[in-house]
């Protein structure tokens, strides 16, 4: 991503889209450590701090990061994919035959702005993947392969939630279809929904879950450490040299990166919250906003050529104006969520449990 920043501004638009996409991931990374220790809570019937079990995390996806090249971690998402189709096809039965809420459909809610849009950040948070799509290109042996795999990605990912019951997202939160629990699970769906259960459903779906919800964090760790590490070493025999000092490199980097998301997550130990933040701050540029920007970059100069090309024109600058209101209206419910809930008994950094959050 910030390859694209310097063709378009040079080495100022290389270190803001840079510094950009680092945060961006850097915060993901934190909302897989708020999963985990929502994770463990589940588990364990909230046995001990919840700050320790975000501790065990912060561990767990850092041993996990240490190799430095996505062919290892390629043949761990294999197992993340199977895992979280096992953990939302048990929800998704256990609703079923639990049927936890009261039989009512409510298919509009009276609802204020600040709550209807963070549950709209929540949404767009699902299919802001586009941060890392650079980086995966970089990693492939025929990078003009990619659109055919980024075309199966995003067919699979608009279609998958209309034919089947559960979706998983990019980054491999645990988030099961809204709309199949909510028949079910009434207006009580927990955040994230695997939590929508009986509690022994519960903590089946949330053990199986393991392996995605660390896999799709260490990748998203290994993008943001392979970004820093290529930046600091380019050109030099350490980007290929395997050696002790190569490794301790990598290795602090990696440290680093899991401890500032440790403390964002700890920060912010709201599930909707931190998600509807890094969905106002990031999501609504990465993945609307600068879409458009990179068209109008492309075709300057050529907008008038065609009906056709003015159209999309008109297209893309919808979607610049698209990224500036998510961000706007997002900042204000994902702030308004986090100083409400900072309130609460489970404010930042507390050891209460988690994992019992209302959607």
């Amino acid at each position: 991503m910030a390859d694209a920043g310097e063709v378009m501004a040079g080495p100022i638009g290389r270190e803001i889209f840079g510094a950009a996409q680092i945060t961006f991931l850097v915060f993901v990374m934190g909302s897989h450590i708020l999963t985990f220790s929502i994770m463990l809570n589940t588990l364990t019937d909230h046995a001990t701090c919840s700050i320790v079990f975000g501790l065990v995390a912060l561990i767990v996806c850092l041993v996990s990061t240490l190799p430095r090249t996505l062919l290892n971690v390629s043949y761990m998402a294999i197992v993340s994919f199977i895992s979280i189709i096992a953990a939302v096809m048990v929800t998704m039965i256990g609703v079923g035959i639990e049927r936890p809420g009261d039989g009512r459909v409510e298919a509009t809610v009276e609802t204020g702005l600040a709550k209807g849009f963070l549950a709209v950040t929540n949404i767009i948070f699902a299919y802001a993947g586009h941060v890392a799509f650079f980086s995966f290109i970089s990693e492939l042996k025929k990078p003009e392969e990619y659109p055919k795999a980024l075309f199966l990605l995003q067919g699979v990912d608009t279609c998958i939630p209309s034919v089947l019951p559960p979706e998983r997202n990019w980054t491999g939160i645990v988030n099961v279809d809204l709309t199949q629990v909510y028949r079910y699970a009434g207006t009580s769906v927990a955040s994230p929904a695997l939590g929508s259960t009986s509690e022994t459903v519960r903590k089946i779906a949330y053990g199986l879950s393991i392996p995605t919800i660390v896999v799709a964090g260490v990748i998203n760790g290994h993008v943001a450490s392979k970004y820093i590490y290529v930046r600091l070493f380019r050109g030099t025999d350490r980007m290929s040299k395997r050696s002790w000092s190569s490794f301790g490199a990598w290795a602090l980097i990696v440290l680093i990166l899991w401890t500032i998301a440790w403390v964002i997550a700890e920060a912010i130990p709201t599930f909707n919250d931190l998600l509807g933040l890094i969905s106002a701050l990031f999501a609504s540029w990465f993945t609307y906003g600068l879409s458009g920007v990179f068209w109008l970059f492309m075709n300057r100069g050529r907008y008038g050529e065609s009906g056709r090309k003015m159209g999309l024109v008109g297209v893309n600058v919808l979607l610049v104006c698209v990224g500036l209101v998510i961000m706007g209206l997002g900042l204000y419910a994902s702030g308004k969520a986090i100083g409400n809930d900072s309130k609460s008994s489970s404010g930042s950094f507390s050891c209460a449990d988690n994992s019992k959050t209302a959607a």
